[in-house]
């Protein structure tokens, strides 16, 4: 993974530490976290933010193995 600098505002500098403590992440953590669903976002307009954001919490418990298989039941 490649590292850069990034100069970000203060107001959201401010922004990120609120929600990262709230949300248990660390400030880069919390910025990633809004780069990821702003990106999703905007290579998908029509989806809502709780959409993209249960879709982001699928994967993550896919990715860890935190599921169970759904089986349909025939009548």
């Amino acid at each position: 993974m490649t590292q850069a600098a990034v100069q970000l505002s203060n107001d959201i500098m401010t922004e990120a530490v609120k929600h990262a403590s709230v949300y248990t992440r660390s400030v880069s953590m919390q910025i990633e976290h809004w780069a990821r669903i702003g990106k999703l976002a905007e290579e998908n307009p029509d989806l809502p933010y709780a959409f993209i954001e249960n879709v982001l919490i699928g994967k993550s418990e896919l990715d860890s193995g935190n599921v169970i298989p759904f089986e349909f039941r025939h009548q």
